[in-house]
């Protein structure tokens, strides 16, 4: 890969000049930390694309707070145990979540563009009586996630066609019943290398054992505790800026889940919490670039990383996944 000129755009799609994004570390050579080395023989897959008109919904359709300012409201702040009537609104809201993701991930091939998954997923979410969270929650244009190779969150969908040997997280959350549920998982776009393979699968576990540890009385550390472990045993990196979140008749509020370990994160886990889970493992190092779009993350080495999400409840013995079984489409298309 040739390296851009000093005040050239960095590689990375950072916006940013080269000399004040990426040049140092690139200088830094066999000297750099494990991770950063491989910067200079990488090469973005990812650009930015045609982003299409934002999708109206229907006037029918019962709206989050934000549907019309982008604002999220106060209420954002703290996260409570829900009463036995919020709980079944959110087992309802997980189902139509896992229903549309379902949908979408039936779609993904060679050929389609993220813009056409988001307008499947717009129109199976209305289709459903519900509203698609991400749609306008501060500012977000369209209705789904779509994050590809090197993009760890927030891939913002457009007219980039997927190619074989791509991944692809389709992260999607739905409004219905007066509460959100979210969950996400990465797939493979036709036949994919080895290490991608490796990297959705190890992350999938980081998932399952992050569940696993779910229980009232439980620190919430433990979650980012089994998670940093797993992932950095097979070789893999967790990102630090983005965690999972409380969730409810609020998009996003406390607590703020993390996937590493965080020693001071002591709170437990009470019976009826309900929040998601949603660990973003990259195969070289843990840093995130943001695109100038202001949403879209890419990895700083510009290796790949994969992300899976569950919305779960804290019950009297456990744990329980609101937004579907154990089997990810992933396992299918081996």
């Amino acid at each position: 890969m040739k390296l851009p000129k000093r005040n050239d755009p960095c590689w990375c799609n950072s916006g940013k000049k080269y000399k004040k994004c990426h040049l140092h570390s690139d200088e830094l050579g066999e000297t750099a930390p494990p991770g950063l080395q491989k910067r200079m023989v990488r090469k973005p897959t990812v650009s930015p694309g045609k982003v299409s008109p934002t999708s109206s919904v229907p006037d029918n359709i019962g709206r989050p707070e934000y549907a019309t300012t982008g604002a999220p409201t106060s209420a954002r702040s703290s996260c409570k145990k829900e009463t036995v009537d919020q709980i079944e609104r959110m087992r309802k809201a997980g189902q139509l979540a896992r229903d549309v993701l379902d949908t979408v991930l039936s779609n993904v091939r060679p050929g389609v563009t993220t813009d056409e998954l988001d307008r499947i997923a717009h129109s199976r979410t209305i289709g459903l009586g519900a509203y698609p969270s991400p749609l306008n929650y501060m500012g977000f244009p369209k209705s789904i996630c779509t994050s590809i190779n090197e993009v760890v969150v927030h891939g913002i969908p457009d007219s980039r066609e997927l190619v074989e040997g791509d991944i692809i997280n389709c992260d999607v959350t739905v409004y219905a019943y007066g509460m959100h549920g979210d969950c996400s998982e990465t797939v493979f776009v036709g036949d994919v290398d080895e290490e991608s393979k490796k990297l959705v699968q190890v992350t999938w576990e980081c998932l399952l054992q992050a569940i696993d540890v779910v229980r009232p009385g439980q620190h919430f550390n433990a979650i980012g505790q089994v998670i940093a472990k797993h992932a950095e045993q097979n070789g893999f990196s967790v990102v630090r800026e983005f965690t999972g979140h409380g969730i409810g008749e609020s998009f996003h509020m406390a607590p703020y889940v993390t996937h590493f370990f965080e020693p001071s994160n002591s709170t437990l886990l009470e019976e009826g919490m309900t929040f998601t889970i949603e660990p973003m493992i990259n195969a070289g190092c843990a840093e995130c670039v943001i695109w100038p779009d202001k949403w879209t993350a890419v990895t700083g080495d510009l290796a790949r990383s994969a992300q899976f999400e569950h919305t779960v409840l804290v019950t009297s013995d456990g744990v329980e996944i609101l937004t579907g079984g154990r089997e990810p489409w992933f396992m299918r298309q081996q």
